[in-house]
């Protein structure tokens, strides 16, 4: 699965201090202690016991979020917790040995040079033939979907001179030129001028996303970006701008050189404050509910309290709520949204893609999910590498980290848990997509945008996440059993009581999964059968229709 641990000890030497440890005990939740040899090479942490029936330990460094070591006498202990939120404990025989596995793994999980990660390094043993995941949702394949009598596709951005963080191509406008949105783009934080995110075809308006306008405080102007917004309208549609920013905040920024649409200049739009929290804020959250959570001693009454201080779920409400109204925008009041707030990488794309999953049936399909993903998010340009960079253990404040991605999958698993039925994949698919998002063979999120991704050649020289998930033997276990296709809009309730934790992430190493997993086996084994028994069913009525045909040639019955 990986190259040559000769390989690794050239590329990593100078990291590890000691290759390999015996006698080491590995400590699990709900599992048996097991003893083995401890092994590191320069993306793994492996402890093999040589014995049949148990589970070992394969962990990438770079899914340990912290460490933290316990000498006892002349031996030393390590908790190593991970950025999925699993806490594992070695009990190394050595201190000497303990010391130096602990730097060791200090360093090789704290790797930033993206050409040492492990995904350049991780080839499949699979002989399986797979399509290449990164070409399945270009934009010159989702451009396919569009309205191509109003829109189109440009390739302005096609060295990535105009906007560092926007694909080489975006949809934007068909009467609108390159050299309009070069003007736009000088106009807008960042380069990110608006395109398009959404084309709702049932009343033919359109969501869009850009950054602040820099008007600054003499409330500049730019004419073409004032043409590009309003090549979105017609004589029967309004348009509104969701800005996720507070009143004062949008005010603020003038001083710095941002701003917002005036109404003097964007007479046909009308500008609405739905502050989110910056992606600061959500980790500070993020921290106190794993605390929370892994709070095993205090009584009811005091975890709700700390659950509720922690505020995850009023995140999980306002961004349900804003997405809400974006999503009634444009399905019921037949309006062009822009979303924008500061630079548009955060904040604006959870918007607009939860929009999406509210108002598209596709993008709740597995297919449409992941397009959605890499169209709103990796192509984007949301900065996975700086804000993924660590989790929730790891005690230092890193400036640029930030769960925003892992918010939005919280808000897809809330509307996932009201209508069930709706979604082709499970809640076991946004667990996975989290986990990779943080730490992955796969050279899917890596980077901060496809700017970055096309200098260090990552579709060259990585897998696709898309090319191994949607092999059918991987994929099987991701589908919801109980998907039943539905096309309408989904309105799901922000109610305090309609919002729930999701434990199953969260708390899923402090609860035994085991009766969890066996009733979902037990789903799918129903609908194995159900499968079996509806092809079983086409197949007589095949038949049945055969022998009436035959028995009418032959005169037997009569029409």
């Amino acid at each position: 699965m990986f190259c040559s641990k000769e390989f690794h000890a050239m590329e990593f030497v100078e990291f590890i201090k000691t290759p390999k440890v015996d006698n080491v005990v590995l400590h699990k939740r709900y599992q048996p202690r097991v003893e083995g040899t401890l092994c590191l090479t320069g993306h793994h942490l492996i402890l093999s016991s040589r014995k049949t029936n148990t589970e070992e330990l394969w962990l990438l460094h770079s899914n340990i979020d912290a460490i933290e070591k316990k000498l006892i006498g002349s031996m030393g202990q390590l908790t190593i917790k991970c950025k999925n939120f699993k806490v594992i404990q070695l009990d190394i025989p050595n201190v000497d040995d303990c010391l130096n596995v602990v730097s060791s793994i200090e360093s090789l999980s704290n790797i930033e040079t993206i050409s040492m990660m492990y995904p350049f390094f991780y080839r499949p043993m699979s002989t399986e033939k797979t399509e290449n995941g990164w070409e399945a949702y270009l934009p010159e394949i989702e451009f396919n979907k569009m309205d191509k009598d109003v829109w189109r596709l440009s390739t302005v951005n096609q060295s990535y001179q105009v906007c560092k963080t926007y694909p080489h191509a975006v949809v934007v406008p068909k009467t609108i030129t390159d050299d309009m949105l070069k003007q736009s783009a000088s106009f807008r934080h960042g380069g990110r001028f608006p395109v398009l995110s959404y084309y709702h075809k049932s009343n033919k308006t359109s969501l869009l996303r850009s950054s602040q306008p820099l008007t600054g405080q003499s409330d500049k102007r730019c004419k073409d970006d004032e043409k590009l917004l309003n090549a979105c309208l017609d004589t029967s549609h309004r348009g509104y701008i969701i800005d996720t920013r507070s009143q004062n905040a949008s005010l603020a920024s003038r001083t710095k050189g941002g701003g917002f649409e005036s109404e003097s200049n964007y007479s046909q739009w009308r500008r609405i404050n739905k502050p989110l929290e910056k992606y600061s804020n959500l980790q500070e959250s993020f921290v106190k509910l794993l605390e929370a959570c892994r709070d095993r001693g205090c009584s009811m009454d005091k975890w709700l309290t700390r659950l509720e201080s922690c505020s995850w779920l009023d995140h999980v409400k306002e961004l349900l709520t804003t997405s809400c109204l974006t999503a009634q925008c444009v399905d019921k009041e037949g309006a062009c949204v822009l979303v924008h707030g500061s630079e548009g990488l955060d904040g604006t794309l959870q918007i607009t893609s939860l929009a999406q999953v509210i108002l598209d049936p596709d993008c709740r399909t597995m297919r449409g999910f992941q397009a959605l993903i890499e169209r709103e998010w990796i192509q984007a340009g949301h900065p996975f590498t700086s804000r993924c960079y660590k989790s929730a253990f790891n005690p230092a404040k890193f400036k640029f980290v930030g769960p925003v991605f892992l918010l939005f999958l919280d808000c897809v698993h809330q509307i996932h848990e009201q209508f069930p039925c709706s979604f082709e994949f499970s809640d076991r698919f946004l667990i996975f997509l989290f986990e990779h998002a943080y730490a992955s063979q796969y050279g899917t999120f890596l980077c901060n945008n496809d700017a970055e991704r096309m200098k260090v050649k990552l579709p060259t020289k990585t897998m696709s996440l898309w090319s191994y998930v949607n092999r059918p033997n991987i994929l099987e276990p991701f589908l919801n059993p109980l998907y039943q296709p539905n096309n309408a809009v989904l309105w799901p309730s922000v109610a305090a009581q309609s919002l729930t934790l999701w434990s199953s992430l969260f708390q899923r190493w402090e609860l035994d999964s085991r009766p969890f997993d066996d009733a979902y086996m037990e789903i799918g084994k129903i609908r194995e059968q159900d499968k079996t028994l509806k092809s079983q069913v086409q197949w007589l009525r095949r038949e049945l229709a055969e022998l009436q045909k035959e028995a009418l040639h032959k005169g037997l019955i009569s029409e």
